[in-house]
């Protein structure tokens, strides 16, 4: 790759005119992508080693680190546009993914007492990247309760984004308080998809057991295997394997991944337009599409329908879906 490729590439930069070379930034990178000149304190990013988590725009005291995508303004414009949509002035943050399914996140808000029929979903690659700037922006403009949903901390792709999210989240509260604003207007929940499992439908095959990628689930003498909860990742590859569907990951069960593609089909035969293609899309990855499906997919005939990785994608579910009235996968 070539300078001119490198630079066309990079998604975080760093203005050095505003630079104040407090070096925050590379202490705070988790992937050790940003270099420090140990004589003149200038940093620089290696575009190389950078993951855009953007944990380090987020911690810039001065705002010298510059992002593509999920910036400030950004980030402020789209909650602005969703409470005149939604009617409401509950900001729910979400890592997009590790973000629980529409049921959940009502369950969540129930039991941190918010009683919500409406609520503004704000997606992330990671919540590390949420400045605090941006909390104080929002319930300035309106905003009465921010929920911010993150991941375990050993769940985190990011490595430290769920922890740097917390301790902002944290010191946010202690300044509401100077600012005359409830510390109960910012709330953080703790939320890691696991696998579900039904030992009554397990024939103890094992399989689980030698494909998980973390460990997490151990075989038992003359038992069913055992899942270690703590090390699951939700990955799903053991409900990938599982021929009796004893093991699925919660909020992608098989029934309910086929109901949601089957209903979809039928809303767009309806629509009479050709053809019909259903899009199956990792969580991780980022498509500005996934932020809004309905409006900006079906519109074109298609439907994304996202999976908690690969590696869980049952080919069932394609021949199923061409069954099932959709043209193409």
């Amino acid at each position: 790759m070539n300078q001119a490729d490198e630079a066309c590439s990079v998604a975080v930069n760093i203005n050095q005119d505003y630079c104040s070379r407090c070096s925050i930034c590379h202490s705070v990178c988790p992937y050790e992508a940003i270099k420090r000149d140990p004589e003149t304190g200038k940093v620089e990013i290696d575009a190389q080693k950078c993951q855009v988590c953007g944990i380090c725009y987020s911690a810039c005291p001065v705002m010298a680190i510059e992002i593509v995508y999920y910036n400030y303004n950004d980030l402020v414009s789209y909650v602005e546009e969703m409470r005149k949509k939604c009617k409401s002035d509950t900001l729910v943050l979400m890592c997009r993914g590790n973000s629980p399914s529409s049921g959940n996140i009502e369950e969540i808000l129930k039991e941190q007492g918010l009683e919500v029929k409406n609520y503004i979903p704000l997606r992330l690659p990671c919540s590390g990247r949420i400045p605090a700037e941006f909390i104080f922006k929002v319930l300035k403009n309106g905003v009465q309760n921010i929920v911010s949903i993150q991941c375990e901390d050993a769940f985190c792709r990011f490595k430290e984004g769920t922890k740097t999210s917390t301790r902002r989240m944290l010191l946010s509260k202690a300044v509401l308080d100077q600012l005359g604003i409830s510390r109960d207007a910012v709330k953080v929940v703790k939320f890691s998809r696991k696998a579900v499992y039904d030992t009554e439908k397990c024939v103890g095959c094992d399989k689980c057991v030698f494909i998980c990628p973390y460990k997490a689930i151990e075989a038992e003498a003359f038992a069913t295997p055992k899942i270690l909860e703590e090390a699951c990742m939700g990955c799903g590859a053991c409900a990938l394997v599982c021929p009796h569907h004893a093991i699925q990951i919660k909020g992608f069960e098989f029934e309910e991944v086929l109901k949601r593609y089957t209903e979809a089909a039928a809303k767009l035969k309806q629509r009479k337009k050709s053809p019909t293609i259903l899009v199956f899309c990792c969580q991780w990855s980022e498509f500005s599409a996934l932020n809004d499906p309905e409006s900006s997919l079906l519109k074109k005939g298609a439907l994304a329908l996202e999976v908690p990785c690969f590696k869980a994608l049952d080919p069932v579910h394609v021949t199923n879906a061409l069954h099932n009235g959709f043209d193409g996968v």
